[in-house]
């Protein structure tokens, strides 16, 4: 797995840019195709690893399908906290959301059809961002946790923002993982359906948590990863054509 790593950091597609949100400054890990576009998008919530090997290995990788990547660093707040996920705060991802998509669309190669995608709390943190930002036509939720709880300064827990959702939807979730748990996700497949919100999940025996994820062997699955990510891809393309 490592020497996979390594080799995908060595063709990197990506490089750091930079957006203001509230004043302060906000990185973002951008990966653009090759060529002249014009080229959809594609806004990713990353894990609670950051912007690390995973991370830009997903951007890269959907670079290479054609689609524009944008990373935001939604701990940018918090350079020097220790674990900075116990202090994000729902209104704050909202902007830092926003100024992503701000970010993108500012760019000449961006055909203006956007997705937004999320592991972990990411997966949470894309539900959020779909719910709330009409710029996106399309969510992809990798094991999104927490969803019935409110963060920081928040008022309403994602669960209770998803018939703000306008397009399809395609989660992917473990049935070994605990949050969310197969109970947390039957209840959001449940109440996309009662809101006639399009979707399709998917549920993997033998995965828990982070299943794509092969910077930790120990919870990797590679054939889980590979149907998800096919599926994924697959999905993309028909959402955002």
């Amino acid at each position: 797995m490592a020497g996979n790593g390594n080799r995908i950091r060595e063709i990197s597609m990506g490089r750091m840019e930079t957006t203001k949100v509230d004043g302060d400054d906000m990185g973002l890990y951008v990966a653009t195709p090759e060529g002249h576009g014009p080229f959809p998008a594609v806004a990713i919530m990353y894990h609670r690893g950051g912007i690390d090997a995973f991370t830009r290995d997903r951007a890269d990788r959907l670079a290479r399908e054609g689609y524009i990547a944008i990373a935001p660093d939604l701990f940018h707040r918090y350079p020097d906290v220790e674990n900075p996920l116990e202090r994000l705060d729902d209104l704050e991802l909202e902007a830092d959301i926003t100024a992503a998509v701000t970010h993108v669309s500012a760019k000449p190669a961006f055909d203006g059809k956007l997705a937004i995608m999320g592991h972990c709390m990411g997966g949470r943190v894309a539900f959020l961002g779909a719910s709330i930002n009409p710029a996106f036509s399309a969510a992809v939720i990798y094991y999104g946790g927490n969803m019935f709880k409110v963060w920081g300064k928040g008022k309403t827990p994602p669960f209770q923002l998803l018939s703000g959702i306008r397009g399809p939807v395609i989660g992917f979730f473990g049935n070994d993982d605990k949050n969310p748990s197969p109970d947390d996700v039957t209840k959001i497949d449940a109440e996309l359906t009662r809101l006639g919100k399009a979707h399709e999940f998917h549920r993997y025996d033998g995965a828990g948590h982070a299943f794509q994820n092969f910077v930790r062997p120990e919870q990797y699955r590679e054939a889980a990863e590979k149907d998800s990510w096919a599926r994924t891809i697959a999905f993309l393309k028909a959402a955002l054509a």
